[in-house]
């Protein structure tokens, strides 16, 4: 910095801050708002971020499998004035992308609605029967 700049500020420093008779004064708080953070891409990163998000595969049963389900449904319906209570492990679609993942479940059962393939649970949920896996109950195991 040469003399000349350092004389320069010497007639203006003492001057008072000057304040806009047109435009009100701006609050720190709302000053410090122009610098704060700006997401250009609204929305961007909860997109990475449901990309990046897991989904599985559903598992398709083997016939074993499905005559063991057919078998347990049967006893089920023998017994659903009962309201028994059951475990079920069915896949739930991902409402989306494609795929979706295991949930297990422990529920009374009310009905099971053969026409609609559904199990029907007292609290009005219900479960697609072709989602499901596995079903335990108390009653499979006497």
């Amino acid at each position: 910095m040469n003399n000349g700049d350092k004389h320069s500020y010497e007639s203006i420093i003492n001057l008072p801050h000057h304040r806009s008779e047109k435009h009100p004064h701006m609050s720190a708080h709302n000053r410090a708002g122009q610098f704060s953070p700006f997401a250009a891409l609204v929305g961007y990163d909860d997109a990475v971020e449901e990309t990046a998000r897991l989904t599985g595969s559903k598992i398709s049963l083997g016939d074993d499998e499905l005559d063991e389900l057919n078998r347990k449904l049967s006893a089920l319906a023998e017994v659903i004035s009962e309201r028994p209570e059951v475990t079920v492990t069915y896949f739930k679609p991902d409402e989306l992308k494609d795929g979706g993942e295991y949930v297990t479940v422990f529920k009374k059962l009310r009905r099971i609605d053969e026409h609609k393939r559904r199990l029907i649970f007292t609290d009005k949920s219900e479960i697609p029967i072709n989602d499901i896996i596995s079903i335990e109950c108390e009653l499979f195991k006497k």
